[in-house]
């Protein structure tokens, strides 16, 4: 097939990075909401994703090869493919009893094949743009490198939480009516017999008929009745059914009450303990009426596997799509063997550098707090109230935290490049490294508070967080090019700087869920504030020039 040398970078530079913030949007972060929702444990979810941040924190030590064999575009093209059917492969793997190690196995080559794209992709954009080009499109990549986050964060989850809203255990219907204070008879649990159980199982409610008494000031304080819940038998070892209370028609007075979440776990330890659910009457309310609610237990193995099938194929598609539309342009043929010199000198070249000491803090500290609070923050948004957490279901998720909380993201990060460009790097460091720190704290607040599923200030507080970091990610990347400067070996140091960034993520992320599952969730958030010190403290000794980053008349 004949590959045009002048195709326009408006036809591939949106495909191309579009597709290489996929792999690590959902190793890193999307994965802490598949495990959750599957019932690992967060110490050792986040202890093994967070190591797979090693491909990306050693990828120097290949790169270079990336150069020899063969030409970036054709390790472009083939890694998009392997990536495509590696997903497949991790959706499929989803229903089995074992799928824990399985997927873990393929996240990793995941992990090793995006680490290459990503090495083979900058190059290729290089070596297809001019300089001018190169810095026009800088903004664009970055804008479709954030449609993939909203993709991963967002879209992949939506998909799967409508699955799990549809599919699973057949859903049952209850109604619940207001009745006088006079006229309500309350359910005695005690009456409540489960049959030995047999066959699939099924969601059982009692009692069947449920009255709720009406507020009445000075007559009757009581405003709310219980419905139990549990299983008629239990799941198979391993699995856990997520049970989803919501209203669905009637009398909006008549509601789960605001300490419930509605979302509700089972497995085959606790199959047949009985679950309580508040209903609550508007204090408002004086006479009778009634309220429908829709009780759905969804499969969740089948949900991830729809939606990373789903997200697999597509990358075939863009895969089959830039096979056809990249350019094919001129690169340097470099045959001779890759040694220990050439190591050697980019890795003297970096680390000899005046004010290195400081640099390195900087590089393996700014992100102290961060590292550890994102491989937590997805569990905690999504685990039940009586764990501590909020409570979310993965379609919420995927609003709260891929949509409104990548547009501030977004937003953020723009802000800071433009801000940076008119006062400078040295100027706006400590301010950007504050805004991106201080806002961890709407989770004190928000795991304080447990505001309810669906309540604004769960929103307000995720895009406070996200614009944050995105303004104070600012200076780290500004600072990473500062560092390296105009060395001969630029691209090569610009990668040790990105895989220092890696590997101060990777370790204080591996302990991130022993800490949590020490602390709590409260003071969990508390002690990733304290962690974001130190790499305010090094800030106070990096050498930055004031003219660093400031737009040149």
């Amino acid at each position: 097939m004949e590959q045009h040398k002048d195709r326009s970078p408006w036809s591939w530079i949106p495909t191309l990075y579009f597709f290489q913030g996929i792999p690590y949007s959902i190793v890193m972060i999307t994965s802490g909401l598949i495990y959750k929702t599957m019932g690992i444990s967060i110490a050792s979810f986040a202890f093994w994703t967070s190591l797979l941040y090693l491909p990306w924190a050693i990828k120097p030590l290949w790169s270079p090869y990336i150069d020899v064999v063969s030409t970036k575009r054709n390790w472009v093209v083939w890694t998009q493919f392997l990536l495509g059917l590696a997903f497949i492969a991790v959706g499929i793997a989803m229903p089995f009893s074992f799928f824990y190690p399985i997927t873990i196995a393929i996240f990793a080559l995941i992990a090793i094949s995006s680490a290459s794209h990503d090495i083979a992709a900058d190059g290729f954009y290089m070596y297809a743009l001019d300089q001018h080009k190169q810095a026009f499109f800088v903004g664009i990549r970055s804008t479709f490198y954030r449609f993939a986050m909203l993709t991963a964060l967002g879209l992949v989850p939506i998909i799967a939480g409508v699955i799990q809203k549809n599919t699973g255990l057949e859903s049952v219907t209850f109604e619940a009516r207001s009745v006088l204070p006079e006229e309500y008879v309350p359910f005695n649990p005690s009456e409540i017999n489960i049959k030995k159980p047999e066959g699939e199982p099924v969601i059982l409610l009692f009692p069947k008929d449920m009255q709720v008494p009406v507020f009445q000031t000075g007559k009757s304080e009581l405003d709310s009745a219980v419905i139990f819940i549990a299983l008629s038998a239990p799941p198979e070892e391993g699995e856990t059914v997520v049970v989803n209370v919501a209203r669905k028609s009637g009398s909006k007075d008549i509601d789960l009450s605001k300490k419930q979440t509605g979302r509700f776990e089972f497995t085959s330890k606790n199959w047949n303990n009985l679950v309580a659910v508040s209903i609550k009457v508007n204090h408002n309310l004086t006479g009778k009426t009634t309220s429908g609610f829709l009780v759905t237990a969804g499969n969740i193995a089948f949900s991830w596997t729809v939606s990373l099938g789903i997200l697999g194929i597509v990358l075939l598609l863009i895969a089959i799509y830039n096979r056809i539309m990249l350019p094919n342009p001129v690169e340097n043929s470099n045959k001779e063997k890759i040694g220990w010199t050439v190591y050697k000198e980019v890795f003297v070249s970096f680390f000899s550098k005046p004010g290195i000491i400081p640099a390195l803090l900087f590089f393996l500290f700014y992100r102290l707090g961060e590292s550890q609070l994102v491989k937590v923050a997805t569990p905690f948004l999504v685990d039940s109230r009586s764990s501590g957490g909020i409570g979310l279901t993965s379609a919420q998720y995927g609003i709260a935290y891929g949509t409104i909380g990548i547009a501030c993201l977004t937003l953020g990060g723009i802000l800071g490049g433009i801000t940076a460009a008119k006062l400078g790097l040295k100027r706006l460091i400590l301010l950007m490294a504050f805004c991106m720190n201080i806002p961890i704290s709407v989770y004190i607040f928000l795991s304080y508070v447990q505001p309810m599923p669906g309540n604004i200030s769960i929103y307000l507080s995720i895009a406070l967080e996200q614009f944050g970091y995105g303004f104070g990610f600012t200076a780290y990347m500004l600072y990473m090019l500062h560092f390296v400067g105009e060395s001969k070996y630029k691209t090569a140091e610009y990668a040790i700087g990105t895989s220092l960034m890696a590997l101060g993520m990777m370790l204080p992320g591996m302990i991130s869920g022993s800490m949590k599952e020490l602390l709590g969730y409260q003071h969990f958030f508390i002690y990733v504030i304290i962690c974001s010190i130190p790499g305010i403290i090094a800030i106070k000794f990096l050498k930055i020039d004031p003219a660093f980053g400031i737009k040149k008349s």
